[in-house]
């Protein structure tokens, strides 16, 4: 198993590093800034980036990419499409990655983009998964891209997943995130409980990441959008009753969008 280590960029923005202990080689997913990578790695000289994963092609996650490449000659794998800069392999839903010895599905979850696509090791004992900007602790991407209906099945593909997976998304959104999903569900004590325990990590400046499976699909509403309670709160809040599962990720999804 990698060490993961989180390097804080921008406003709330999360540069994952991958540390192999054997080679002493290192992955950074989404470097959308290389100066946190550059600082990271003279400080820590003995190791090498070797490879940079990306989700999607908005700037916060690609920005340092060029950089970084010209820097360290390292490669990047990323997702089919012409407009990233410097990517060695595209990579397209299916497709079987192998890093520091560890065989990684690439998994196509458009919706938050087109192009967006995760990374799931399923390792026998600890499963994890690199979600991007497509599912978030407590909450999900916006849909810049896609549809209702892409980002949902994409979030379904990813709930399929075992229950142990542990979560790397990309963003601080935590808080703001379980603060809407009290509103949505606010008779559901695993949210109030996890609220209170993300509220004091933020209140001292720690990170709320990462996540596992089991705990979002008890809290996350995009997770939940079968529950008869989530189904209520979006006929409450759209006016309508919905008629799907998607039509109820659909409600709650525009409902967050002004939260």
């Amino acid at each position: 198993m990698p060490q993961f280590i989180a390097l804080p960029a921008f406003q709330d923005n999360y540069i994952w590093l991958l540390l192999d202990e054997t080679t002493l080689q290192v992955a950074a997913v989404d470097p959308g800034d290389a100066q946190p990578v550059i600082t990271w790695l003279s400080r820590h000289p003995e190791y090498q980036l070797c490879t940079i994963l990306l989700t999607h092609h908005h700037p916060d996650h690609t920005g340092g990419v060029l950089t970084l490449k010209a820097a360290t000659g390292c490669k990047v794998w990323g997702p089919t499409n012409d407009t990233i800069k410097g990517i060695d392999r595209p990579l397209e839903d299916g497709f079987q990655i192998c890093l520091f010895e560890q065989e990684i599905q690439v998994l196509a979850v458009p919706g938050h983009t087109l192009d967006h696509i995760a990374y799931f090791c399923d390792h026998p004992s600890d499963p994890w998964l690199l979600s991007g900007d497509t599912l978030f602790a407590g909450g999900c991407g916006r849909l810049f891209e896609g549809s209702a209906e892409q980002m949902y099945a994409s979030l379904q593909k990813l709930a399929a997943l075992p229950d142990n997976t542990t979560i790397y998304c990309t963003h601080e959104y935590t808080q703001s995130n379980l603060q809407f999903a009290r509103a949505v569900e606010p008779d559901n004590l695993d949210i109030k409980v996890r609220l209170e325990v993300v509220e004091d990590l933020r209140r001292d400046g720690r990170i709320t990441l990462p996540t596992t499976l089991a705990l979002e699909k008890r809290t996350n509403p995009f997770l939940r959008c079968e529950d008869s309670h989530v189904r209520g709160a979006a006929a409450s809040h759209s006016g309508s009753m919905p008629a799907s599962a998607v039509q109820t990720f659909a409600a709650i999804r525009a409902w967050k969008d002004t939260f």
